[in-house]
């Protein structure tokens, strides 16, 4: 072996090493984190990370359409590829991919919850592949080989779509409004209506300045300072009167975002074997590793 092809060898066997390593990690500590995080019930749920399972409900949005196959749903998400070869290189590459960002609406026995699916890892049920001779389908949707043999370029497409009436886990961060159930921070409220107030200071020094000298002075802040706690109170009591709207987004620590049509047992032995997968691939680039070092250079 040269020494070029050794030192190749060494990289891509190491960074292979590293990167079966890195999943590993990741998915085990996925797997541990859904199990240890017990199933809620949306009305009774504790602030925070928490894990729900129910159905998916029409929200008060109008319905999406697919971009690929214009199928209304609640949420999607597509990839068109193109199929290149040049010579004994052939790779599908992607030109187009997205996916959506409405809100979507999870119902269980108790109530119903909001969920925000930017930065969630999604995995729904209804998944369409097909492939065409156009950047863009259009009409029905062709089989593989009828694609292989049509004129012009070859195209892949994949959509996913999320549908009212499928069931739904969600893991994520737990929020809940309205209702009087937020803690209540007198001196922070207070803070936030000053500062609105001095957004319009023309405002404020019409409401507040009674001598007329364009300023404030101690005893007429005394009184803003009063004003504003007095409004805070109010603004305080009208969001306690408000219904209780529950949400779930992405958590701000590294903790599993995940929408799934597959329960949590389904989704923990898929991320054991993926994480056994990865744990193989270390141990494979690790030996390749070992063995090049030893190989003798000539």
């Amino acid at each position: 072996m040269t020494a070029e092809g050794q030192i190749i060898g060494l990289v891509c066997s190491g960074a292979a090493s590293l990167a079966g390593g890195w999943w590993f990690i990741r998915r085990f500590a996925q797997a541990r984190h859904l199990l240890d995080t017990p199933t809620s019930k949306i009305r009774s749920a504790a602030q925070g990370y928490a894990e729900f399972y129910g159905v998916l409900v029409a929200s008060e949005q109008p319905a999406l359409l697919g971009p690929l196959t214009q199928t209304s749903c609640l949420w999607w998400r597509y990839k068109i590829e193109e199929y290149k070869s040049n010579g004994k290189n052939r790779s599908w590459r992607v030109l187009e991919s997205g996916s959506s960002d409405a809100w979507l609406q999870l119902q269980d026995s108790t109530g119903n919850c909001l969920i925000d699916p930017r930065g969630a890892e999604v995995r729904p049920a209804t998944r369409q592949v097909w492939q065409g001779n156009q950047r863009h389908p259009l009409g029905s949707a062709k089989s593989a080989w009828a694609a292989l043999f049509s004129a012009g370029k070859r195209y892949r497409y994949t959509e996913e779509r999320l549908h009212v009436g499928q069931p739904l886990y969600a893991i994520g961060d737990f929020r809940s409004h309205g209702g009087g159930r937020q803690a209540f921070d007198l001196n922070a409220a207070k803070g936030e209506v000053i500062r609105q107030w001095k957004g319009d200071f023309a405002g404020l020094l019409q409401r507040f300045d009674h001598d007329g000298n364009g300023q404030l002075d101690e005893q007429e802040w005394q009184r803003v300072q009063v004003a504003a706690g007095l409004e805070a109170e109010q603004r305080r009591r009208e969001q306690s009167l408000q219904p209780v709207q529950h949400r779930l987004g992405k958590p701000a620590e590294r903790q599993p975002f995940i929408l799934s049509c597959a329960g949590e047992d389904e989704l923990v032995r898929r991320f054991y074997w993926q994480a056994a997968g990865g744990a193989l691939l270390c141990m494979i680039g690790a030996l390749a590793f070992a063995w090049l070092l030893g190989v003798e250079r000539f």
